[in-house]
């Protein structure tokens, strides 16, 4: 996710250090690497890295996510969410892909999928399956 890019562009992360407080809404084109605490809305439309110790209280949005701080807020990944055994959540989720290892922690609803894909089955494509009454079953 967060490969060498120096040679195909000369896009520069935005790194928020440990001692790095972030208060409002914070917008970007590029990577995110958080190493500090975020207060307010996080949105960018490549790749958002949170550190062990980083606390981000703010809804957040990425195309790609690798967590393993705390966010407290709703996250919204359009590709795919990665949460390390450090990683809490609270708040929901919505992503393409999760990636979870043990120990990582979600507290609130996680939808996952492709968006233009409905999330409901379609009961309506389903064969229709005769049920025998328990009275049929015990005659035979």
């Amino acid at each position: 996710m967060f490969k060498d890019t120096t040679n195909e562009t000369h896009e520069t992360d935005t790194i928020i250090g440990p001692s790095v407080k972030v208060e409002g809404d914070f917008v970007t084109e590029g990577n995110i690497i958080v190493e500090g605490t975020i207060c307010g809305s996080i949105k960018t439309a490549r790749n958002l890295k949170v550190g062990p110790k980083s606390k981000i209280f703010a809804n957040t949005s990425a195309e790609n996510a690798l967590v393993a701080g705390e966010i407290q807020g709703n996250v919204n990944i359009t590709n795919k969410l990665e949460l390390t055994s450090t990683a809490k959540i609270f708040g929901d989720i919505r992503t393409t892909k999760l990636v979870m290892a043990e120990g990582a922690i979600i507290s609130g609803k996680c939808l996952m999928g492709d968006k233009t894909k409905s999330l409901r089955p379609d009961f309506s494509k389903q064969k229709r399956i005769e049920l025998k009454t328990a009275n049929a079953v015990s005659e035979e």
